[in-house]
């Protein structure tokens, strides 16, 4: 297996409960490895700018207004497969289809506000990881 890096967001939701460092114990236990860390508030400009895929979707600007209404931490995690690891931890998008012992199972409340965000590709990652970091701020 590669060692690979992906992006996870620990959304509002998760954070205004704080269950943030439930979350990372999980991802830590899964074997996935955190190589940067940041918690942060999003403008509506970077909300949308990450997002920018979902511009035409319906849901894009319930998305925006959501993702920006709290604090988020922010993550680069690293280990083997790393991007099918973290979203097998994460669970179903929607928690009521979701694994017992997942992330959503246990701390999304509903579709929208479902606790966690991973990147669904390698080239995603990558992606998504060089909008939210510097290289200097990846450090494992």
């Amino acid at each position: 297996m590669a060692i690979e890096r992906t992006l996870s967001i620990i959304k509002p939701d998760a954070t205004a409960r704080n269950v943030t460092g439930k979350i990372i114990a999980k991802l830590e236990g899964a074997g996935l490895r955190v190589v940067a860390q940041k918690r942060a508030r999003w403008s509506e400009a970077e909300a949308q700018k990450f997002y920018e895929v979902h511009k035409e979707r319906p849901f894009y600007n319930d998305l925006v207004a959501f993702m920006t209404s709290g604090p988020i931490v922010l993550q680069v995690l690293e280990g083997a497969s790393a991007v099918a690891k973290n979203r097998e931890v994460m669970g179903a998008t929607n928690p009521a289809d979701a694994a017992p012992g997942t992330i959503r199972a246990e701390f999304a409340e509903n579709i929208e506000r479902n606790s966690v965000h991973g990147s669904d590709s390698p080239d995603n990652a990558a992606t998504e990881i060089a909008l939210c970091f510097d290289a200097s701020e990846i450090v494992g």
